[in-house]
């Protein structure tokens, strides 16, 4: 701890990370105003302007631009809670990061051996044989029948790419939702069409509707086994992703 209670700007970059320029810019966009300037001009920042920059570069590296930041900030009414998320968002990632690891170090461990390779140890399986009759019962034997002859078509590395492009996107709603972003925000706009361009591509190339796409949504939430795909993002994340849904189909299809 800083016996003064604070820190100059060299000592704050050199701390964070980051550089004086960045923080002279961040004061000049209003972003990180020092709490204090001496004589000659010199910037001091205190403990509350640290929590500010960790928020900040927290933010940052959710990919959200300045001006989204300064939007997000000033929303802000209980910083501790906003940490609290980002913790929790960050410790998700952490998980996430240990299970890649542990499937690449399986797969090195054992091509080293000269063992056969289990897909199932190289990334998580997909059993879409399970909902079969949920299927049938919704959109028909026909429906079905063409999804799953396109899921077998595909190759094994096909259908980790996909799933993945599906883990990807649920995580970017999480944190969209974690910022604070609205649900008809350019950013939650951005990831709802990357989720309809994959939504299309399980449909094997058929677009769908703007009903079909606001209903799937809703789907996410009322049905227990999606909601909690979504909320393990953060809590409410799912009627984050409803809404995204909503205002994309509303807006753009």
């Amino acid at each position: 701890m800083n016996p003064t209670g604070e820190w100059s700007i060299q000592q704050l970059a050199r701390i964070a990370g980051t550089t004086s320029r960045t923080l002279r810019h961040y004061d000049s966009v209003g972003l990180l105003t020092p709490s204090r300037i001496g004589t000659g001009g010199d910037r001091h920042y205190d403990q509350a302007a640290l929590v500010r920059l960790q928020r900040i570069l927290l933010l940052r590296e959710l990919g959200l631009g300045l001006t989204a930041i300064a939007e997000v900030l000033a929303g802000d009414t209980d910083p501790e809670s906003a940490l609290a998320t980002h913790l929790e968002l960050l410790e998700e990632e952490q998980e996430r990061l240990r299970r890649r690891i542990a499937s690449v170090r399986t797969t090195l461990d054992k091509m080293r051996r000269g063992e056969s390779l289990m897909a199932e140890e190289m990334f998580d399986g997909f059993d879409h044989t399970r909902y079969e009759e949920e299927v049938v019962e919704r959109w028909g034997r026909d429906a079905y029948d063409r999804s799953d002859s396109w899921w077998r078509s595909l190759s094994d590395a096909d259908k980790a790419g996909f799933q993945q492009d599906q883990l990807d996107i649920a995580a970017e709603f999480g944190r969209a939702h974690a910022a604070g972003l609205a649900a008809d925000s350019p950013e939650a706009q951005d990831i709802a069409r990357r989720h309809y361009d994959w939504v299309a591509a399980g449909w094997q190339g058929r677009r769908p509707t703007a009903d079909a796409f606001a209903g799937l949504g809703e789907m996410y939430v009322s049905d227990p086994r999606f909601a909690k795909h979504y909320d393990r993002h953060g809590r409410g994340t799912a009627e984050f992703v409803r809404d995204a849904m909503l205002a994309f189909a509303l807006n753009d299809l």
